[in-house]
């Protein structure tokens, strides 16, 4: 009922810029939190960044300075703005959204199915 769906991955070089949007759709009440996580071939999924409100958010030390979250309530999207970005942030990134169906029910953990990213000359 809940779908989740990132978009803006792409070939870029080293120092270059990609803006990455994850839109939710379908049964929401609310969500609770939105986020981008990542994983490079070899390793686990990391977090990249998360959102509550556009004044409350969380970063990985190594996108610190480089990486900005943000979020459209109104359209139940989320963007990951990369500024200088590394060949080693080349990975497949994940949006994750803690969303509430209903008034009555638990909050759920989704995710959409990734968006390669590139970095390389």
């Amino acid at each position: 009922q809940v779908h989740i769906v990132e978009s803006g991955g792409g070939l870029v070089q080293p120092g270059g810029s990609l803006r990455l949007s994850c839109a939710a759709s379908g049964s929401i009440f609310s969500i609770a939190v939105m986020g981008w996580y990542r994983q490079a071939p070899g390793k686990q999924r990391e977090l990249v960044a998360t959102i509550i409100s556009d004044e409350s958010t969380n970063y990985a030390d190594f996108v610190k300075g480089r990486f900005t979250i943000s979020r459209d309530n109104a359209k139940n999207t989320v963007y990951l703005q990369m500024n200088s970005l590394k060949p080693e942030d080349t990975a497949v990134y994940y949006c994750n959204a803690i969303i509430v169906a209903t008034m009555t029910e638990t909050p759920g953990d989704y995710w959409g199915q990734g968006t390669q990213v590139t970095v390389s000359s």
